[in-house]
């Protein structure tokens, strides 16, 4: 017998997967439900193994990166394949998007040929585009200014080891980037506190103002933490230039032993990887009795899998 899908509200047609914030709270909690039910029924079987109600038979996905990946390519190309799809993985080169051909007769043309689209990008902009055009569900693999999928297997990870995360307080120490944006989107959407610590240069955009509060002091704002998140302090297309800048104004925000002591006892650390050891957060945090960093780097596949299933209403 095929097991439930996710209980929330549904559409009969295909559904976009582009932000947190633009998805309804009861479809994010089904979307997490039935990712913690796949999992479960997986347990113990080897990788390769077909999940048994095979929602996404005859289906192809076409994933497209225009940046470098090893979690999103790796998770979303095993997910299809559990599910019973198939994957056509492709470069920014082999599209070249919008460096001839429009994003918009792109999207046209690969509805064509697909089932579903799972973009990594630069723009925001590519990814709105992109989702305009095509006649089959779009799902945000990574842009420049968010990463659904990341903080969609953290709130997972989160509820696995210490149960709900409504009322919770969430600290992010470093850059306010494209994963801090949609842990903010979480924070709403989801009922937790979430606090920023970082220096203002890097403070996050203006759109996110009111989702989350400011504490400098990284001391203070661990204190009663639930959760301490942080991410690289200098991303894979900044430029040499920017590296020395970056490690100057983020050494006081590096994570370490005692820095996670300040934090609730039974607190945990997440990093979404790659991480660089020893610089945003030392190898004895990573390795440690608060790190579940690769449980959320698994569950990257699971909660994917739950996303994919919800955009096909699968």
């Amino acid at each position: 017998m095929k097991p439930p899908g996710p209980t929330g509200p549904r559409k009969t047609d295909m559904t976009h997967f582009l932000d947190i914030h633009t998805t309804p709270p009861s479809d994010l909690r089904a979307i997490i439900d039935d990712a913690r039910r796949m999992k479960d029924a997986r347990s113990g079987l080897p990788k390769g193994t077909p999940d048994a109600d095979q929602p996404l038979a005859n289906h192809m996905v076409a994933l497209i990166f225009e940046k470098p990946s090893t979690r999103t390519r790796v998770s979303f190309d095993v997910g299809v394949r559990q599910m019973g799809g198939q994957t056509m993985v492709l470069s920014g080169t082999d599209m070249q998007l919008g460096h001839g051909e429009t994003i918009a007769d792109t999207a046209r043309v690969l509805s064509r040929y697909v089932d579903m689209i799972m973009i990594r990008t630069f723009e925001e902009a590519t990814l709105h585009e992109m989702a305009e055009y095509a006649s089959v569900p779009v799902i945000n693999g990574l842009t420049n200014r968010t990463h659904p999928c990341q903080i969609m297997a953290d709130i997972m990870t989160f509820e696995e080891h210490r149960g709900p995360i409504k009322g919770r307080k969430v600290v992010w120490s470093g850059d306010g980037n494209n994963v801090f944006a949609s842990f903010a989107h979480a924070a709403k959407q989801f009922d937790f506190d979430l606090v920023f610590s970082g220096p203002p240069p890097l403070d996050p955009e203006r759109a996110l103002d009111g989702l989350y509060t400011i504490e400098r002091d990284p001391q203070k704002a661990v204190q009663g933490a639930d959760l301490v998140v942080t991410d690289t302090w200098v991303s894979m297309h900044d430029p040499a230039s920017a590296r020395e800048r970056r490690h100057n104004q983020l050494r006081g925000y590096q994570i370490t032993d005692t820095l996670m002591g300040k934090a609730n006892p039974d607190a945990l650390f997440m990093h979404c990887l790659p991480a660089h050891r020893d610089d945003e957060v030392t190898s004895a945090v990573m390795d440690g009795p608060h790190s579940v960093i690769f449980d959320e780097a698994e569950n990257r596949l699971h909660a994917q899998k739950a996303v994919m299933r919800y955009c096909l209403n699968a």
